[in-house]
């Protein structure tokens, strides 16, 4: 990684399109919080796959530009006409603009206080995923007690929340991980059947189902997963696609889904289930809550200071992390 001494505070820099190596750690002027905006001493930034997207150009976006979207620290400064959060006061927002830096200026209305005991490299780590699991089972698809429910890639950030909200809501949930390390992770988090991937993983599920299949796979990995993802479902059952880990799925002919069961394929995104503030902070007090009272277990698997970001990217794209991954500036 590339180290750029100017003044100002420390941020990370995605300098061009590309691997890991386009991320520089540089100095850039402070933020200055603007109309409805409060600025945010980051106490931890949130290292996510869609910082790897945007980072390769699979999503749109225009270097030079400072990553990140999701942090939590401490308010220190705000901006004209805010009211309601006060200095010292402890929040996360999954939009920040430029969260890979010491200091971000966020919309006031974009944030959510912070329970104390939910530290910041907690908060800054879960919010973005927690707030995906919660969608995923209220708002993508709406399982219901004693339905069974797949959840691929088990043992990361998002599946190891939505294995433990699904628990709470009375599911039944198989998931899949790559590894016996991950298994364990897995089960910790209250899985009921721990599956590896391969070409009889569709079978597996028929197996565990009396030959029916799950009501609702959760599928954040993409093209490796998505032909299994199908053939395991029940008939009306759906299929979330939430993520592209392995790569984007191929286009495909929906004429399938009718002889595969008349399945539903949806492909969500958190921003559509969190636009209005009034739902964000229903959605971020229930998950801090569960979080805050213990229900709910976030384990960082992995802790990197500011300027290990390109390796955070690295380790990340090469699945070598479990549960969330955070930068500590």
């Amino acid at each position: 990684m590339r180290t750029v001494y100017n003044s100002g505070m420390r941020a990370i820099q995605v300098t061009t399109h590309g691997g890991p190596e386009v991320l520089s750690l540089t100095t850039v002027d402070d933020p200055t919080p603007a109309l409805g905006e409060v600025l945010v001493r980051t106490g931890a930034a949130g290292v996510n796959f869609i910082d790897t997207y945007l980072r390769r150009g699979m999503y749109p976006s225009v270097p030079p530009y400072i990553p990140g979207s999701e942090i939590a620290g401490t308010v220190v400064a705000a901006g004209p006409d805010v009211t309601g959060l006060g200095l010292g006061e402890r929040v996360a927002t999954v939009n920040a603009v430029g969260g890979y830096a010491e200091l971000v200026a966020v919309p006031a209305e974009r944030t959510v206080r912070l329970p104390d005991d939910v530290p910041d490299d907690i908060a800054g780590s879960s919010m973005l995923r927690g707030l995906t699991a919660h969608y995923l089972l209220d708002g993508s698809a709406h399982p219901r007690e004693g339905d069974t429910v797949l959840v691929h890639a088990g043992a990361g950030g998002v599946g190891l929340i939505l294995t433990q909200l699904a628990k709470l809501r009375g599911l039944r949930v198989i998931t899949t991980v790559s590894s016996d390390e991950k298994e364990s992770l897995s089960r910790e988090a209250g899985a009921d059947h721990v599956l590896r991937y391969g070409d009889d993983l569709a079978a597996e599920v028929r197996d565990l189902t009396a030959g029916e299949g799950v009501t609702v796979v959760y599928d954040g990995v993409g093209a490796d997963t998505f032909e299994q993802s199908l053939a395991s479902t029940a008939v009306r059952g759906t299929v979330v696609l939430y993520g592209a880990a392995s790569g984007p799925v191929p286009p495909f002919d929906l004429q399938r889904l009718n002889g595969l069961g008349s399945l539903s394929v949806t492909r969500p995104t958190l921003a559509h289930f969190i636009a209005d503030p009034d739902e964000l902070a229903w959605r971020a007090g229930e998950l801090f809550g569960t979080i805050a009272e213990g229900n709910v277990r976030v384990r960082v698997g992995q802790r990197y200071a500011l300027s290990g970001a390109a390796e955070a990217h690295r380790d990340l794209e090469a699945r070598m992390t479990t549960g969330s991954t955070v930068l500590i500036p």
